[in-house]
């Protein structure tokens, strides 16, 4: 799989190697893994004795190969497109890679996630093409057809059109480049996803039942991982496909609450004489320089006594903003939401900032009010 970089992208384990100007990583998860498949194809080669697990253990370190040409093609293909791999990953359930860069449209989306599955198909054709040549029951000739047929298990099945597989990444480029909306794509490929993971438990548990049989514990139970994992996947991209389209309706007016300017040296009734002047709801104060340098807390500005409101200065009802606390108006939004952020410059759900029109005081937008439109 392929996807940008986020922030819980610090990759742990070991770096194995660098391709592209990117760390190849081999995930702890990942050993636990070679473990688990060695042991299960051990047993197949009993003819062998002793000798088994090491042929079992050499057939992982080739599955592992082909995940990583997997993801190198991934990564590459994505590089000539703009787009910078940051890590390749091995992990418990194969590997990922992450990247950064300009946002791709669904054409590089589609390219990148395709690349992956074709790198294993074509890595099955080249297997088959060795056992060919391999001499008649040898190890060998064993070797090469199951890489042969572990790589076009890996390549079909990644072609699955359910998120998180590439499969999923491909359908859901499909449902942005017509409805040109990226989110749909992301929760139409995610609940594709949730039927694909509950139809590989289904598919493990109801193959072994119609041919009469009983499924065994350790199908079942690692079936239940990859359903598990296929899920988890599937709804986060549906909340991330929500979350986007919240994003994207993101206004000052949506988010925000009409504000007015006033001198910092002003009493608390004259602020709230001129905020009912003007209609506003909130009160910003302005420093000498006419910068915004607080804003008024309302429960603290009511709860001055009425004898006191006209000679109460303002500012000792008012919450201190962050230099530089301010944004354009007219942002709307990821882009607002990135103004937020950087002029909240890192201060809790509890802070604020100005929205400016013109250099003047229109709105003040709370960044908890924000995080909850976000959230829907």
């Amino acid at each position: 799989m392929s996807r940008p970089q986020t922030p819980q992208d610090r990759q742990r384990g070991w770096v194995i190697g660098h391709v592209a100007g990117a760390p190849v990583v081999l995930a702890p998860s990942s050993l636990l893994a070679a473990v688990v498949l060695t042991l299960m194809f051990a047993p197949s080669l009993s003819g062998l004795g002793s000798r088994s697990y090491v042929v079992a253990a050499a057939f992982v370190v080739l599955l592992f190969g082909s995940v990583l040409i997997h993801e190198l093609a991934h990564g590459l293909v994505a590089r000539r497109r703009g787009q910078q791999p940051r890590a390749f990953v091995l992990t418990l359930w194969g590997g990922h890679t992450t990247f950064d860069g300009p946002d791709p449209g669904p054409g590089t989306t589609a390219l990148v996630a395709v690349v992956g599955p074709v790198a294993n198909l074509v890595l099955a054709l080249v297997f088959l093409g060795l056992a060919a040549i391999a001499p008649v029951g040898s190890l060998g000739e064993w070797l090469m057809y199951s890489g042969a047929v572990s790589n076009g298990f890996v390549g079909a099945f990644n072609l699955v059109p359910g998120l998180p597989l590439d499969g999923g990444r491909i359908l859901a480029a499909a449902v942005w480049a017509v409805t040109k909306d990226r989110h749909t794509g992301s929760v139409v490929a995610g609940w594709t996803g949730r039927v694909v993971a509950a139809g590989t438990l289904l598919v493990a548990i109801g193959l072994p039942l119609a041919s009469g049989g009983t499924p065994s514990l350790f199908t079942v139970v690692w079936a239940a991982l990859i359903a598990a994992f296929l899920w988890t996947g599937a709804s986060e991209s549906i909340a991330s496909g929500s979350r986007g389209r919240q994003v994207d309706s993101l206004t000052v007016a949506g988010v925000g609450r009409p504000a007015v300017g006033v001198p910092y040296d002003t009493t608390v009734l004259a602020a709230g004489l001129r905020a009912r002047e003007v209609g506003a709801v909130d009160v910003v104060l302005l420093s000498p320089e006419g910068r915004p340098a607080a804003f008024v807390d309302l429960a603290a500005a009511a709860s001055v006594p009425a004898d006191a409101v006209a000679t109460t200065p303002v500012q000792a009802v008012s919450v201190p903003l962050p230099f530089g606390a301010v944004i354009d108006a007219h942002a709307r939004g990821h882009a607002l939401l990135q103004a937020v952020a950087a002029a909240a410059g890192g201060a809790g759900a509890g802070s604020a900032v100005v929205a400016l029109d013109d250099g003047m005081v229109v709105a003040l937008v709370r960044v908890g009010d924000v995080l909850a439109a976000v959230r829907g």
